[in-house]
């Protein structure tokens, strides 16, 4: 008994106030070794936290990527759907269009080709690392980014003479420019604008429509009323919207943001001006490589697509490939506005973009990637090489993707 106390001595204090010994704690090797199991501890919880928090962001950057993508291919595909609404189609005077793009493919006097496109084309300044890229064109009287250009009505001889709408809000406004269109029973005398023959003015004011020299003189004709612009005189009867890869704005300054891959821009809608045929433009897509644009013709007008060319109408393949439905030697369907809204079926539209941010712990696969996706965009489309256009090993870090508009124009005829 006695050796049993002796042993346990130690743990008990020489006059602690419960028998316990006041200087029993830790020891530093206890500490230690306590400190560096909890170090560890943190950094396999930062690493774990790091790696969950670029996961997130780069699931996030993808997901923002995807409605960019959504919300920007949307205004494209309503624009091409709606590609020749309410042009004219005859009597047309002199008008003008854009005065500072690169391709004008300005029409006047003629009646204004409603979608045209730019194969491979070239661009001056910094912006030429987009050589190559298509440049497309689209014509009509909403592609306009007001709400008047979105508004229309009918003019008949009997008063009140306008068509007025509900809810009140769908109304032109008594300032808006407007054209006067008298449609006809053919294609032969369809969509003739009107003009004012003392001043060879093609537009008016909203409230100026319900003078004799816009309304019908016949009881039996009725016109219709497009709007065009809220408050500018007009410089052609239509809107125009041009569709181009940027990465320098005018000034030279970069306007693609900074997660942007090297080399890449933004693809932007510039809608001309009916003031002074200048620019205002509109980012619809970020961190975009490439833009291709493909026609589908019915070139023999039997409601079938039987050719598919690019925009310059120089290369182009009978369809399907092996057994032609039509005999093509030359298109012509670009030359003027009645053989385009005679053969134009379909318009296709790639883009090749980056999907989401840059990635070290990923690896793109291919240093080219076709731009179209089948053996018909092979010969029309464009093989883009990543290795050379973006940069090696750079282009390895992004992943890519391939945005595809396919749409038949309904408003061409």
């Amino acid at each position: 008994m006695i050796e049993l106390a002796k042993s346990l001595r130690p743990a008990f204090s020489k006059g602690g106030r419960d028998g316990l010994n006041s200087e029993a704690g830790f020891s530093l090797v206890e500490l230690m070794i306590t400190m560096v199991v909890f170090v560890f501890f943190i950094v396999s919880a930062s690493q774990v936290f790091t790696g969950l928090l670029t996961q997130f962001k780069q699931q996030s950057k993808l997901a923002e990527t995807n409605i960019e993508g959504v919300v920007g291919l949307e205004i494209l595909r309503q624009d091409i759907e709606h590609a020749g609404y309410g042009l004219p189609w005859y009597g047309l005077v002199a008008y003008s269009e854009s005065s500072t793009n690169p391709y004008s493919y300005n029409d006047s006097p003629a009646a204004p080709r409603a979608i045209l496109s730019k194969n491979s084309a070239t661009f001056s300044g910094p912006n030429n690392i987009f050589d190559g890229s298509d440049y497309l064109v689209i014509k009509s009287v909403n592609v306009s980014r007001n709400d008047t250009c979105n508004k229309f009505t009918t003019l008949s001889s009997i008063s009140p003479y306008v068509r007025t709408w509900t809810p009140s809000g769908e109304n032109l406004g008594n300032n808006d420019r407007v054209i006067v269109l008298r449609p006809g029973s053919s294609d032969a005398d369809g969509r003739t604008l009107v003009v004012d023959t003392s001043s060879s003015t093609f537009f008016t004011t909203y409230t100026g429509v319900t003078s004799s020299t816009w309304r019908p003189a016949d009881a039996s004709e009725t016109r219709i009323v497009y709007g065009v612009d809220p408050d500018t005189d007009l410089r052609m009867p239509f809107n125009r919207a041009d569709y181009v890869i940027r990465r320098f704005d005018s000034d030279g300054k970069v306007i693609a943001p900074s997660h942007c891959a090297p080399n890449t821009g933004v693809l932007e809608k510039g809608v001309v001006n009916q003031g002074n045929g200048a620019f205002s433009y509109l980012p619809l897509l970020d961190c975009v490589a490439d833009m291709q644009v493909i026609f589908g013709l019915d070139t023999n007008n039997n409601g079938i697509i039987g050719t598919y060319t690019d925009g310059d109408g120089t290369t182009f393949i009978p369809w399907p490939v092996g057994t032609p439905d039509e005999s093509v030697t030359s298109i012509t369907a670009f030359n003027d506005a009645a053989s385009l809204r005679q053969q134009v079926r379909e318009v296709r539209v790639y883009i090749l973009a980056q999907d989401g941010q840059r990635d070290m712990n990923y690896t793109y696969p291919n240093s080219t990637i076709l731009v179209g996706d089948s053996a018909l965009e092979a010969s029309l489309g464009n093989t883009f090489n990543l290795s050379s256009k973006i940069g090696d090993p750079e282009y390895k870090y992004y992943r890519w993707k391939i945005y595809t508009v396919v749409l038949k124009p309904t408003n061409l005829r």
